[in-house]
């Protein structure tokens, strides 16, 4: 508990107090978001405001996370492959993130990486995900909800999964990323989610079947600190934006943790927000080739909200609370579990 404390703690203070430099050190380089020619009219004073701002996150978290292996914090803990497979993952899929902000900047366009350069980066980096996890903690290639189900599928097939899961994930949260800190509250809120799952099957490993679980809850106790910290200067009006820097980021942590606590189906349900707005995509585009119509006024779905006369600040607390039911939900069938199958007796 006290690593936990730890991680969540320094990733937030770091991120706090070091945003604030990180902005400065931005505008001295006039390095500013650039904004959607076809979006919402409001959204056009925000141009030219800081972005990147994931890699505070990144940096904060990873920071959190070594702090936490501290002698005084870990009683002997060591850092464990799983920590190290989830920090891959978000650096990994940051750094795509970076290339296409910094893309963005240089061309001065809102548009960075194509998107089959963004996919094949991505691809490369679950598919690498996939050999790491079976080459180094031989983990379970059954599909999983709360528990692993049905029975193992072929490396291959494995690896194409992890491959959805982590595409559909990092592109979910950077949807997201539309409105002033509502990707990073929502995905405080994930995090937080996966704190109490890893620590919870810590607690419980002969039934959850897995092992360095403590370390995991302790990777998403930064992320969740880290984006905490970072959302104090990226709430309305944001200071700063997390950029593709920190969306995709944050997506492949996410998707990480989801595969090592075997929880990958259950994420559509903790991440039911980000699954809105995907979804909200998909029926914009399929209604307008399919029927030559927007379902939508536009899309992600924050976006139609804002056209409909809401304020950005009023889209982004509902959203945050649609985030936090799910959550909320997410969690409560993952406890429904453990006590449907008698362990608690």
């Amino acid at each position: 508990m006290i690593a936990l404390l730890a991680a969540a703690g320094m990733a937030t203070i770091l991120a706090l107090i070091g945003t604030p430099f990180f902005i400065r050190w931005l505008r001295s380089r006039d390095v500013g978001q650039e904004i959607r020619e076809d979006g919402p009219q409001t959204h056009h004073v925000k141009h030219g405001t800081p972005t990147m701002g994931g890699i505070v996150i990144l940096v904060a978290a990873l920071v959190g996370y070594l702090f936490s292996h501290l002698p005084v914090f870990s009683a002997g803990r060591a850092i464990t492959v799983n920590g190290i497979l989830v920090l891959f993952a978000a650096v990994g899929m940051g750094v795509l993130g970076f290339l296409d902000d910094y893309l963005k900047y240089r061309n001065q366009r809102s548009l960075g990486l194509n998107k089959t350069g963004k996919i094949v980066g991505q691809a490369m980096i679950a598919l690498v995900f996939a050999i790491l996890v079976q080459r180094y903690t031989g983990g379970s290639t059954q599909i999983s909800f709360v528990r692993p189900v049905g029975p193992s599928l072929p490396v291959w097939i494995f690896g194409l999964w992890v491959l959805v899961l982590f595409l559909a994930t990092s592109n979910a949260v950077n949807l997201t990323d539309g409105l002033d800190g509502l990707a990073a509250g929502s995905s405080n809120l994930v995090f937080g989610a996966f704190v109490i799952i890893a620590f919870w099957q810590f607690r419980h490993p002969d039934f959850y079947g897995l092992s360095q679980t403590l370390d995991l809850a302790v990777v998403a106790a930064a992320f969740a600190g880290a984006c905490a910290g970072f959302l104090w200067w990226n709430t309305n009006p944001a200071r700063i934006f997390m950029g593709d820097t920190g969306a995709l980021g944050l997506g492949g942590a996410i998707a990480a943790l989801a595969f090592l606590t075997n929880t990958q189906l259950l994420l559509l349900v903790i991440g039911g927000l980000f699954v809105l707005e995907t979804l909200s995509v998909i029926a914009q585009v399929f209604a307008f080739r399919v029927f030559g119509r927007r379902v939508l006024r536009m899309a992600p779905i924050h976006h139609h909200f804002e056209l409909a006369g809401w304020p950005e600040t009023t889209v982004i607390v509902r959203f945050w609370i649609i985030a936090g039911f799910c959550v909320t939900f997410g969690v409560g069938l993952f406890y429904a579990d453990w006590l449907s199958s008698g362990a608690a007796l």
